[in-house]
């Protein structure tokens, strides 16, 4: 029997919360295989896309990875610190920043849908 799209969220958001680094699809296809082998790409793909329209997953563009929401910035910007060495990601609240984006893109007529900062360099325990 095939699960609900809310039970199968559910157990998504619970692999990438317990991993706490960035996961691609394909090891969270790999660890759902695990109890569900008939599991298919496309079903986490389209899970993960649900999750991330929701704000409750963010997409790491340059990792082609996903970590949770951490924070609650649904009209703000998700500034992501990803640690080149250990792969950690901390999520802040970046508000202050999406009042300077919004008008920087739209100078162009470019109309953003949601903003996600990444930033890459080394957390507090790789860069000491």
């Amino acid at each position: 029997m095939r699960k609900r799209n809310t039970d199968r969220q559910s157990e998504i958001m619970g692999l990438l919360l317990a991993n706490g680094k960035p996961m691609s699809a394909y090891q969270i296809l790999t660890a759902l295989q695990a109890s569900e082998p008939e599991i298919a790409p496309p079903t986490v793909y389209r899970t993960l896309s649900a999750l991330t329209d929701q704000g409750r997953a963010h997409r790491l563009e340059s990792a082609k990875a996903f970590v949770p929401c951490t924070c609650d910035h649904a009209d703000s910007v998700s500034v992501l610190a990803i640690c080149a060495d250990c792969g950690s990601v901390d999520e802040h609240d970046g508000g202050k920043v999406a009042a300077k984006l919004t008008p920087l893109v739209a100078a162009s007529g470019f109309k953003p849908k949601r903003h996600v900062v990444e930033i890459h360099g080394l957390c507090r325990s790789c860069g000491a």
